[in-house]
């Protein structure tokens, strides 16, 4: 996932899906309260180390970025 956010500034959540379904790698994934796939607690949290403080998630349209000055503290980012 680092990779991916490295090399395009920003990383979808359902781009991630998308990955894992299409690798056969579905039990890192969880169904959220709206029955659509998500990522696993697991594999958030192992994301939350390795990123640490640099990036944000920005909840509105589900992607992770890297941190800009402007950001408020936190993992979560308004956009």
């Amino acid at each position: 996932m680092m990779s991916t956010l490295t090399a395009d500034g920003c990383l979808y959540q359902q781009d991630v899906v998308d990955h894992l379904v299409k690798s056969g790698n579905e039990q890192h994934l969880k169904e959220n309260a709206d029955g659509n796939q998500a990522l696993s607690t697991k594999v958030i949290k192992a994301f939350r180390v390795e990123s640490g403080e640099r990036v944000v998630w920005v909840k509105p349209d589900k992607y992770w970025r890297y941190r800009v000055n402007e950001d408020e503290d936190g993992r979560e980012s308004r956009g």
